[in-house]
């Protein structure tokens, strides 16, 4: 076979299965992502923080946002980018700011758009298929941001699967 035609032949060849049609891929709901937010938010006031709690879905688009009542207006920001961060890397943002102090390959993860390095951010997960994140924002401390996220998460939980 000619060298041209071999070419063509490999271009011109179907694609694999896999990469035909339509890519199905599931995400949080509208009222789980609210759920989860009120959640958050309530297990952080009753212990005395005033947080604002975001979920976002798959992709790292907002579903839901709560501020809790005088909760700072910084924690909007702080708890959107949370959930943005945990769900573009799929962890949670304590994990990685662990990743990011002890790889120096890493070290330039803070500096992505959109990203805050920080506790407060865990994904949400059916199975082991993430289907969107939560960020909190507005505790004294980003393991207390955390606990109120996991309290969101397993507000929903039994319904994820």
């Amino acid at each position: 076979m000619r060298p041209i035609a071999l070419i063509a032949a490999c271009l011109l060849a179907p694609l694999p299965l896999a990469a035909q049609g339509l890519v199905v891929e599931r995400t949080i709901s509208a009222p789980l992502a609210a759920e989860a937010a009120a959640a958050a938010v309530e297990a952080c006031a009753a212990r005395g923080h005033r947080v604002t709690a975001a979920v976002v879905d798959r992709a790292g688009v907002l579903s839901a946002l709560l501020r809790g009542d005088g909760a700072g207006p910084h924690t909007v920001a702080s708890a959107r980018a949370k959930a943005y961060t945990a769900a573009s890397m799929r962890t949670g943002t304590s994990q990685i700011l662990e990743m990011v102090r002890t790889n120096p390959g890493a070290a330039r993860l803070p500096d992505t758009e959109g990203f805050l390095v920080i506790g407060g951010g865990l994904p949400i997960r059916a199975g082991d298929e993430v289907v969107g994140a939560i960020g909190v924002g507005g505790s004294p401390g980003g393991h207390l941001d955390d606990q109120c996220a996991e309290a969101g998460i397993a507000r929903i939980r039994e319904r994820l699967n």
